[in-house]
């Protein structure tokens, strides 16, 4: 495992911080930033940025949060259709949820909701109503007349006027959102039309963490962005207007070029100045790239993002969420930097645990699983699924063995929890298939602690796994998933399912 530490938190923070308050002088001290990217628990940042603190982007609200007021966006079409945030396995209305909670947590109220692209959904109007419920504030935002040609429209009573005003108090207002076409631009921007409108010289801007502008296009660490939108199909390129402008090349994203000249004329007709802003790199303050102290560890680092995204669009293509095109983009991304699968260390043990399994015939109902996952000290530990437990479940209970230093003949769990937690599965669940996924696992292991000291000492070493590399040859059960996460583990899978059986609870 690389344990290099590729990213300095304080430097960025003092970067990025000074570049927000120079950017909120710079309009008179009303400024809408548009923040892009994950606000809270920037899972893929840390993992191509090593050494990057998931939640710097929450310390540096912190430090402004007596200037900022905070405006959560979310596309309807996202709550209808159930959109799920991989990270954490739930959908984007439950994750705007837990982010309002974790920024409460953090000391800072959002000000309002933002329900976005607004078509009376259903499901939206069961979100909207939680919320009103629960005294937050929540407006509705329809499609834009004339979006995105008709200037004229767009910015005029019928256009962003339609939208109702959301009153902000603090010279920083950040718009956030739990994904990409949140409407946060359209949130931005209708407020700007707004505030103009009622003689405050607003501005806006963009803080979007990746791609990172001052690096080459392809980069490693750009290239991760690619991967982690393939499924939206968002590329990099040179920002053709800011190499026009000043002759200096900086990276961006397709869409943000793409929609560069109607934004600009946008905001030229809101403000009255048609030179604010003369490419999509001016409007962004991003300062990420600042703070990389070992590019040779954050390029490793994104290779291997890239490679646990190819496995990841692999498994959603078998399950049926996302489509061949997304694949194929993976691999030509893959190809450009010159890695393949098993360039991740745990993809071949794993494969090879699986085959073992075959020769022993420990599999259960003729599956034969191989998990295997590197410790952080390098140690590559595997696991094999039997008709006792998952893959999975074994692989965690052999690597907190050898942290622990428990001999592999000593047993964790009692047999009396894992023959009841088999009891009540086949006997009062109806449930087909008894072998104890991670979950199960987990807590009959925190059961087992009660009469096992050997268990006592295996359960503290279980926070030692954060941050390790797993893989499984087979896609994982619900419980499975559910158990890694928790642990804190970068799980990939093959995509093969784990069973014959069309549905898995």
């Amino acid at each position: 495992m690389n344990n290099r530490v590729g990213f300095d938190n304080d430097r960025y923070l003092e970067e990025q911080t000074s570049a927000i308050l120079e950017r909120v002088e710079r309009f008179n001290n009303k400024l809408y930033l548009e923040f892009g990217g994950k606000l809270l628990y920037d899972l893929h940042a840390s993992r191509v940025l090593p050494g990057f603190d998931p939640n710097v982007k929450m310390r540096l609200l912190q430090q402004l949060k007596d200037r900022a007021d905070i405006i959560l966006c979310i596309y309807a079409g996202d709550i209808e259709r159930k959109k799920v945030r991989a990270d954490f396995g739930i959908t984007y209305d439950t994750d705007a949820l837990k982010l309002i909670d974790d920024l409460r947590d953090w000391g800072i109220d959002v000000l309002a909701v933002v329900i976005t692209r607004y078509e009376d959904q259903p499901a939206t109007k069961v979100f909207k109503n939680r919320l009103e419920r629960q005294n937050i504030r929540v407006y509705i935002h329809r499609y834009t007349k004339g979006y995105p040609t008709d200037v004229d429209l767009i910015v005029s009573d019928e256009g962003y006027g339609a939208n109702e005003y959301i009153q902000t108090k603090n010279p920083l207002v950040v718009v956030t959102g739990p994904g990409p076409g949140s409407g946060k631009l359209a949130t931005c921007l209708s407020q700007l039309y707004h505030e103009n409108k009622n003689g405050i010289k607003a501005g806006y801007a963009k803080f979007e963490t990746f791609p990172i502008w001052n690096l080459p296009l392809k980069h490693p660490v750009n290239v991760a962005y690619e991967a982690a939108t393939a499924d939206i199909r968002d590329y990099n390129q040179i920002d053709p207007f800011h190499l026009e402008a000043y002759s200096e090349t900086t990276v961006n994203y397709n869409r943000d070029v793409e929609i560069f000249p109607v934004l600009k004329k946008i905001l030229g007709k809101i403000t009255g100045n048609h030179s604010i802003y003369l490419s999509p790199t001016d409007m962004g303050v991003n300062r990420a790239g600042f703070g990389i102290l070992d590019d040779g560890a954050v390029q490793e680092a994104a290779k291997q993002e890239v490679i646990r995204r190819a496995f990841r669009y692999k498994c959603e293509y078998m399950m049926g969420f996302t489509d061949k095109e997304t694949v194929k983009r993976i691999e030509l991304l893959m190809g450009e930097l010159n890695i393949v699968q098993e360039d991740r260390k745990v993809v071949q043990p794993a494969r090879n645990a699986a085959k073992e399994g075959q020769k022993k015939g420990k599999g259960h109902d003729g599956i034969y699983c191989g998990a295997a996952l590197e410790l952080k000290n390098g140690s590559i530990i595997t696991g094999k699924n039997s008709p006792l437990m998952h893959a999975a479940s074994s692989l965690i209970l052999n690597a907190v063995k050898e942290l622990a230093g428990i001999p592999d003949e000593i047993h964790l769990l009692a047999p009396t929890i894992t023959e009841s937690i088999g009891h009540f599965k086949k006997e009062l669940s109806n449930t087909k298939n008894v072998s104890m996924d991670l979950e199960e696992t987990l807590i009959a292991l925190s059961i087992s602690v009660t009469n096992n000291p050997s268990a006592q000492v295996a359960v503290k070493k279980l926070k030692e796994l954060n941050g390790c590399e797993a893989h499984t040859t087979h896609i994982p059960t619900p419980g499975d998933e559910a158990g890694m996460r928790k642990l804190g583990i970068n799980l990939t899978s093959d995509p093969i399912f784990s069973s014959k059986c069309l549905f898995i609870s």
